[in-house]
């Protein structure tokens, strides 16, 4: 329950990063990597679903801003998830890990 709450927290906050602690908290609950990922992605849906509507109802951001990015995106999405089950695990880590240090190397070094 509380894995929940943070990952809405952070989703809320970071637009989907909730995914970066939702994973490792599913794994340490006993799911494999790949069924915590594609767990990640079922929950962190309804809350990225939710935060875009408080986001558009607040004039934060336009649904025009969004569309360009939407095709690509899906196709992308089409392609992870079809290749999730075909990935091995410790590859998995390896990528997931790449992505982390990718992100926090974005954060710490951007104006």
């Amino acid at each position: 329950m509380f894995t929940g709450a943070f990952a809405g927290l952070l989703n809320g906050l970071f637009g989907a990063g909730g995914g970066m602690v939702v994973v490792p908290m599913l794994q340490k609950s006993g799911l494999t990597v790949q069924e915590s990922h594609a767990t990640s992605i079922a929950i962190i849906l309804p809350l990225s679903i939710l935060s875009s509507l408080l986001y558009l109802s607040m004039g934060r951001v336009g649904l025009r801003d969004a569309l360009p990015y939407l095709p690509l995106g899906l196709a992308g999405a089409a392609v992870g998830g079809w290749l999730l089950p075909r990935v091995k695990a410790v590859w998995l880590h390896k990528l997931f890990g790449i992505l982390v240090l990718y992100s926090a190397f974005r954060l710490f070094f951007s104006p």
